[in-house]
């Protein structure tokens, strides 16, 4: 993954992701050739080419409410940026240092509410299809700032420069997957921004800016390898509906987010060994006490060897998954009651 070649193939073509697209009706294989993005992508670049340092790029992206252009910042970044991490000494590879925002910018719509009052498929007036993909493309422009803002809040910290360079490849890799969401709704006669959606993807990110170690596992290690979980389940109801485009592209994203949880797991080894924590066991009960400290949600059923391929032991989380579902298994008899 590390030594992949600068990818491209930003829009969701007739078999699967592409450099290009061919215009075809609404429902089916794409939306014209992308000349407008792709105008917009060389202003991008060229707002970025001003930018001096990476954690400025960073701060650019995060301050940027719409999607697109978040996502064509993005990739513009990783471009400019990337042979510079990979080739320069420590210490001189441009990252440089910015302080993040409290929260990043957001476009008037979807309207963010509490997870309860986010309808349900039935309740949503879309079609199946629709509801699924909003709610990924709301999962992936949150994963593209989070990215941004691990790389931005820790700009100052003088941590190694493939640290950066692995988080910024993330937010380019998040911010493809964005890009065929957004173009697969607008295929379907929708935008993102019909449906309300919450924030608590983002709440995990806030909770841990000044915490690297629960940045590492509040996000990769247990945000993200939710979606190792929850990716087949997707597809199979997306390929039931009927629409094999939208699976293909859920799949393909699924797969290529098996590296980011292996990127988290890898830098929460790196520091755990730098504060001393060595050894299997000390590792896997500073996660837990991680994940205890965040009550972050760990939740079934899960890709058991889909997460151990990435490097996610079953010890390590299902003693708190269990734990959780004992909690919610009580309080369910309580409120019965």
């Amino acid at each position: 993954w590390r030594a992949n070649p600068l990818r491209e193939d930003v829009f969701w073509g007739e078999d699967g992701a592409s450099t290009s697209l061919r215009p075809t009706s609404p429902g089916g294989q794409g939306r014209g050739e992308g000349e407008g993005e792709r105008e917009s992508e060389n202003e991008s670049e060229s707002r970025h080419a001003a930018m001096a340092t990476l954690a400025a790029c960073g701060k650019q992206v995060l301050e940027t409410a719409d999607p697109l252009e978040k996502a064509l910042l993005t990739h513009a970044a990783h471009r400019a940026f990337r042979g510079l991490l990979m080739a320069a000494p420590e210490g001189q590879g441009g990252v440089g240092q910015a302080e993040a925002p409290d929260e990043p910018a957001r476009p008037e719509k979807p309207e963010l509410v509490a997870p309860k009052l986010c309808p349900s498929p039935k309740a949503s007036g879309v079609p199946l299809n629709v509801y699924m993909l909003h709610n990924l493309a709301h999962i992936e422009l949150n994963a593209v700032d989070l990215a941004w803002d691990t790389i931005v809040s820790y700009s100052g910290h003088g941590l190694p420069l493939a640290f950066y360079s692995d988080f910024l490849r993330v937010a380019d890799d998040e911010s493809r997957h964005l890009r065929w969401c957004l173009q697969r709704l607008e295929e379907l006669g929708s935008f993102y921004g019909c449906l309300p959606s919450h924030n608590l993807l983002w709440e995990a990110g806030r909770a841990t800016k000044a915490d690297l170690l629960g940045r590492l596992v509040a996000i990769p290690m247990v945000q993200e390898a939710r979606g190792l979980d929850a990716g087949p389940r997707l597809v199979n109801k997306l390929q039931g509906f009927g629409d094999h485009r939208s699976a293909g592209i859920v799949a393909q994203i699924a797969q290529e987010e098996r590296a980011h949880v292996a990127v988290g797991v890898y830098w929460f080894h790196y520091f755990c060994r730098e504060r001393g924590l060595v050894g299997a066991a000390a590792q896997r009960e500073e996660f837990q006490r991680v994940a205890r400290q965040y009550a972050l949600d760990i939740r079934g059923p899960f890709e058991q060897q889909t997460r151990e391929l990435v490097g996610l032991q079953g010890n390590w989380y299902q003693h708190q998954h269990q734990h959780q579902e004992q909690g919610r298994q009580g309080f369910k008899s309580k409120t019965k009651r």
